[in-house]
Formats: C-alpha cells, structure tokens, sequence
C-alpha cells in the first residue's frame, strides 16, 4: 500500500470512530494520517471539529488559523473557526464568521446551525428559529438543526414545540447526546421531571462524562427533593472538571440552603476564583460568612457586594442583603435586579382587570411557613380573629406540612386550607383566579420558600407585601406593602415601588396567645453562670456583626463578671465568635450558646437574661416581642432601613421608646448605663410588665381591626377603578 492509500485509510478510520464518538481515537487516526500526508485540508478539518469537541479550543483555533492561511476561501475551516469563537464565549464575533461561510457556501447548513447557535447566544432566538427553519429546508432529516430548533424554542418559552423538535431530532439520530440533554431540560422546565431524568440519564448512558448532563442531573433531583443523589451528581461532573462553574455554583447554593455554610463557602470560593463576576455567587458567599461568623474578608467583600448592586448587577438576593448595610436605594436597586433576573411580570396576566363584587371580601395569605415558625408566631392570632362575617379567609399554603400543633391551629383558623406545594406557580396561579380572590397577601416576599412566580402572574386585582420580608420587592405587580410610620417613615416611601399603607401602631402582627412555660430553668440548666449580669440576643447569627459584636465585647469588659447568651445556630458559630472574642480580649466562656427549644420554654427562658442587646443594620423582628412578651427589655439602635427599624417600631408600641438609640455610641452608653444601675433596670422592667398588657403591641383584636380597614380601602379604591395609593389607616377608637 502506497504512502496516500495508507493516509486515506487511517483518515476514513478517524471517520468512523468520529461517528461513534470515540474522539480520542479519531484523533489518533488523523495525525497518523497527517504524518503521512501533511497539510491535507480535509484531516486537519476534521481534526479540528474532533479538537472542539474535546474542548481543545486553543488547538482547534490553531488548526484553523493554518488552514485559512493556505486557504482563506475554506468554508469548513471558516465554519470550524465559528465553532470555537461560540465555544470561548464570543457569540458576536461567531456570527459575522458562520456568515463569512456562507458567503461562501449559502446552503451550507452546518454553517447555519452555528448562526443559530450564535443568535441564541445573543437572545435573537427568533431570527435562530428562521435560521433553523432555513436550514431543514435543504436538509429535513438534519438532527443537528432540529435539535437547535429545539433550543430557540425554547427560549421563545414554547415548550411543548421545543420538546417536539428534540423528539424529532431523537428520531433521526437515536443515540444523540446533546438532544437528549435539551429533552431533559425542557421536560424539566414543563415540570416532568420523572421524564427528564430519564432523558438526561440516557445521555449519560452515551457519554458519560457529559459535566452538563450531569450538572442538569443534578438540578432535577433538587427538584425531586432527593438532595444527597443531586450533591452526589455534581460532585461527578466536578471529578471530571473540576473548574465546572455553574456546578460550583449549584453545589455552594445547594450547601447554603442545607445550612452546611462551610462546605458552601468552600464551593463559592472556587467558583469566585475561576469566574469573579458569576451571577449572586459573591452574594451567597458573604451569607454564608455572616452566618458562621466568619468574617475573613467580609469588609472587602462587602465593598465588591455593594458597588455590584448599585452598577445593576446580579450579585445578591434581596434577602441577604438587609443584614449588609445596604442604603434603601441599593435594597431598591437589588430588588429591581431580582425580579428583573427571576420574577418578571407576566407578559399574560391572569386578572385582566375584572371588577369582582363578592358578599365577602375574598382575602387569601400565601405563605411557605403555615408551621411551626416565626411568621405563624406572629400571625395566628390575627388570622383567628379575622372578621368571618366580612373576610372569606384562604391559606394558600406552599412549604412543606409538619403536622405540629400550629399546623392544626391555622388548619382551624382559615375557612378555606389549600395545600399547593407540589403545584407549578402557574396552576397555583391560575386556582387563585379561578377562585376570584380579591386580594392577595404574600407573606414570604424573599424571604424562606417565597413564591414570587405565582404574583408575577398577577392572578388577583390587589397583591400586598406583608410581615415576611421587611423591604421592597421591587416588582411592579405588588402594590402594596403594610407598614408603619417607624419603619418606613415619609422620606424613605420613594424607596419603595409598593405604595406604603402606614398602620396606626406597629406594623407587626403579634399572637396575645403565646404561651409560656410556666417553669424556668436554673441557671444552671441554661448554661450561665450562677451570678452576674446576662446580656442576651436570641436573633439568628447571620445578623451579628463585626461591628455590633465590637461593641458586646467592650460592654462584656466594662460589666464585670457579665456574659453574653446568644443563639446557636450551626456547630461552626461557637467556635468562630469565641475566637473573635478572643482576639478582642475577652475570655471565650463568657459567650453562652443556647440550644434551640419549644417556644414556650424558649420565652420561659428569658426571665434568665437582664437585657436584650438588639443587632444592626438587620433588627430583632420576631425575637424582639417575643423578648417583650417574656418581660424582657430589648436595647435597639435606630437604623436607616426598613429591616433596622422594627425592635424600635415595637418599642413605641408597648410604650418604651426610652430603649431607642440613634447611634451605637449611644447605644453602647445606654447598655452600660442599664446595667450598671439594677434601679432603673427594674423601673422598666416594671413599666414593660404594666404596659405589656395596657398598650398596642400585643392587643391582637386592635391590631386585626386595623388592618382590616386597610385591607377595606385597598379593595374600595380598585372597585372604584383607582389605581394604588398610599395612605394611613386611623387609629381605633
């Protein structure tokens, strides 16, 4: 066999293997083939789409420039080179090169299908589908061109034609990888998810160092709730590449939101390293910090964070961003972000501006948290003393059915109980319309489970921001949010894309029937000290601050024999805030962690602390009545957002305004003062157990009767065909 026999040979050998995907040895073939026969345009084609395809760009780039130097007129170099402008994220320069090919080539259709890549990347996906459909024109059977069909459609959300065009593409080219992947991922953006594991495993049944499918493998799991099978898909594609951004950035999320915040800063890390601008990757990574207290870096980060929000970018949830203090523009510009990023408002909305006239005022709270948690602490009251005669009341629960004893209690509480957890937002949408609910209180906003995608479909003519989430959503489709004079004062409204419904007393909802247990512990049993002065805060660690923490310390040193009794809230906390401590001088044992307990023994445990010590910029919300409910002063310092106003909301409520500092100078001073004189500590202690029962804060019927009113002329101004307004509810007589 002669010299070129051979080369041909080996070259129709790298084919084959090419066909079957065994890319290694096709490459193998055509630099055999080339040793033999040299600058064959032909293999070093092929050589080329077998090096992008291993992910090689720099060498395919190389190859090409090569062939284009001996030939410029080589449309299938030109096309090659295409390919590896879109792999390296250069969408922009892809197209003007797919369109150089065919320039050349006008029917060429890989050259089409690598436009319609290009336009998909640049978010043109109509002009990708006319594309596409140009390219099935001449060539029907062209399972690459159906499968990017496939992918406009699905940007264009027409799902169910996408996933039609995939099928298409798998009926032509059964064993086909790629469009088994996009199956599985519009199968999971319709919610089929059984389905779209089936699909994405079989694309892994093919190649199974497919990091995408693996990575989407991942994300369907999540979905299924099968939590340590989705970690344990990423953690595979990670062995295969380890520098995979957007499985370190599920794997860091996935970690946060099981509260293994070590671990997930570890992920976020790397992701920063690889990719700093990776979209809310910086973000998860200071909430992570702030909840172990480790606080390495975090003024740095801090900085990054924040000029990230005001230049538009997505860097941070809305949530995390209250305890980091943010202006009230940059909670605004974060929230605008989000909600343009995630949440944007239907293009179809489900109320179309029907005006309902029901009996009752159909009025509907939507919350993830209808269980043993804060949000039904505060609320389960008010939701018993709702006005049946003039309310039809909906719970519209969407989190997870602990069948606790609160569970059974808002289960009585509620005249109709809906459990739509395992609804898509879009039929959880559509029931609420059905219904005709008038109006629509999210009680989550960003906060926990929030379902935000079932407002953004607008299924109720008013839609209110309330108790969950203290600050703006940002979203035009919420138009109201229930407040007060102390948290959202008049100067701070324009902040707020909501108009701002001001209640008379404080805008918190608060339970008169909370129970506490009638036995303390010792001392002892708690954990203290047998004697000296308890500071206390009993709110989550994620607020605590380097700075506020400064100013617990240098109290610790000036109140002799005192200790500082906080919540722990993950093993790591312990560790990290006794070492702060230490380096501030002070002896680690004097910060006391306390477990998590029964409410009711958790408010018992109160009466062991002498003062509740406030955090800022993020507030005391809920562990601020309850310490006021157990009797237990609470010392807040005045911040400028909404989330940093509440303790002093409260403290107007039940008469203490005395508590409210405007710096944390004075702050600082004040603690000092009150624990030094045990005089006046008792006087307000005398004056909270008087007022407790004699004020505003927790008369629950009072505050039901305002809110109620508001709720009255919120719907009074949409019958009338009035668009949205602030206003004040009076005070009841």
């Amino acid at each position: 066999m002669d010299i070129f026999a051979e080369a041909k040979q080996l070259f129709l050998a790298g084919l084959e293997c090419q066909e079957k995907g065994e890319l290694e040895k096709a490459e193998h073939c055509y630099r055999q083939a080339l040793e033999l026969a040299p600058e064959r345009p032909s293999v070093m084609n092929n050589l080329a789409a077998v090096l992008l395809r291993l992910q090689r760009y720099g060498e395919a780039r190389s190859l090409c420039e090569k062939l284009l130097a001996m030939d410029s007129k080589d449309a299938e170099a030109i096309l090659n080179s295409g390919n590896c402008q879109l792999a390296l994220k250069s969408p922009a320069e892809a197209l003007r090169t797919f369109d150089a090919a065919l320039l050349i080539k006008p029917d060429y259709v890989e050259a089409h299908i690598g436009r319609s890549s290009a336009l998909i990347e640049l978010h043109r996906p109509a002009e990708a589908l006319a594309g596409c459909d140009q390219a099935l024109a001449n060539k029907p059977d062209y399972a690459e061109a159906l499968n990017n069909r496939g992918n406009a459609l699905r940007e264009l959300e027409r799902h169910a034609e996408a996933l039609a065009s995939y099928d298409r593409a798998l009926a032509v080219k059964p064993g086909y990888a790629e469009a088994l992947y996009n199956r599985g991922s519009i199968l999971r953006n319709l919610e089929r998810h059984d389905e779209a594991l089936a699909s994405l495993d079989r694309a892994l049944a093919i190649r199974p160092g497919y990091v995408e499918a693996l990575n989407n493998r991942g994300i369907v799991l999540w979905d299924l709730k099968r939590r340590d099978e989705a970690l344990a898909s990423l953690d595979r594609a990670l062995a295969i590449e380890p520098d995979y951004a957007e499985a370190l950035y599920n794997r860091g999320n996935w970690l946060m939101m099981l509260e293994h915040y070590a671990d997930a800063i570890d992920s976020l890390d790397r992701l920063l390293g690889i990719d700093p601008e990776w979209d809310y990757a910086l973000g998860h990574l200071v909430h992570c910090k702030m909840h172990i207290c480790a606080w390495h870096d975090l003024a740095q980060d801090l900085v990054r964070l924040r000029a990230r929000v005001q230049a538009g970018k997505r860097a941070i949830t809305p949530f995390p961003m209250l305890a980091t203090y943010a202006t009230p523009a940059e909670q605004l510009q974060c929230a605008r972000t989000w909600v343009a990023d995630k949440h944007p408002a239907a293009s179809s909305p489900l109320w179309r501006g029907e005006r309902y006239r029901h009996e009752r005022v159909r009025l509907a709270y939507v919350s993830a948290d209808l269980r043993e948690h804060a949000t039904s602490y505060l609320g389960a009251g008010l939701f018993e003393l709702h006005d049946k005669n003039r309310f039809e009341l909906y719970a519209i629960a969407t989190g997870a059915n602990d069948r606790s004893p609160m569970r059974e209690r808002l289960e009585r509480a509620f005249e109709h109980f809906m459990d739509v957890s395992d609804k898509p937002d879009r039929e959880a949408a559509a029931l609420l319309r059905e219904l005709e609910i008038d109006i629509l209180v999210d009680l989550n906003g960003y906060f926990g489970g929030a379902r935000t995608g079932i407002f953004a479909l607008r299924p109720a003519p008013v839609q209110v921001n309330y108790l969950g989430f203290p600050g703006t959503m940002g979203a035009e489709y919420i138009d109201y949010i229930i407040a007060d004079r102390h948290v959202i004062p008049a100067d701070q409204q324009q902040y707020f894309t909501e108009k701002v419904v001001c209640l008379p007393d404080a805008y918190q909802a608060n339970d008169s029937r909370r129970k506490i247990s009638a036995q303390t512990p010792t001392r002892l049993e708690a954990g203290l000290p047998e004697a000296g002065f308890v500071f206390c805060c009993f709110n989550n660690n994620h607020k605590i601050t380097p700075e506020m923490f400064d100013v617990w310390m240098r109290l610790l040193k000036n109140v002799k024999e005192s200790v500082l009794w906080l919540i722990q809230g993950n093993a790591a906390v312990p560790v990290n805030l006794r070492r702060e401590a230490e380096a501030r001088g002070v002896a680690p044992d004097r910060i006391v962690f306390a477990p998590r307990v029964d409410l009711a023994d958790h408010l018992a445990r109160h009466r062991l602390a002498d003062l509740f010590l406030d955090t800022l910029p993020h507030n005391a919300h809920t562990t601020a009545s309850d310490a006021l409910w157990a009797g237990l002063p609470v010392l807040t310092c005045l911040g400028p957002t909404f989330a940093g106003r509440v303790a002093a909301s409260l403290l107007n409520a039940v008469g203490l305004p005395e508590l409210i500092t405007q710096t944390r100078e004075d702050y600082e001073a004040l603690a000092l003062k009150l624990a030094a004189d045990g005089k006046l500590l008792g006087e307000i202690k005398t004056k909270l157990a008087i007022n407790r029962t004699t004020h505003p804060l927790f008369n629950t019927d009072r505050f039901r009767r305002h809110i109620e009113s508001a709720y009255v002329t919120m719907l009074e101004r949409y019958q009338r065909g009035e668009p949205p307004a602030s206003f004040a509810v009076p005070a009841a007589g």
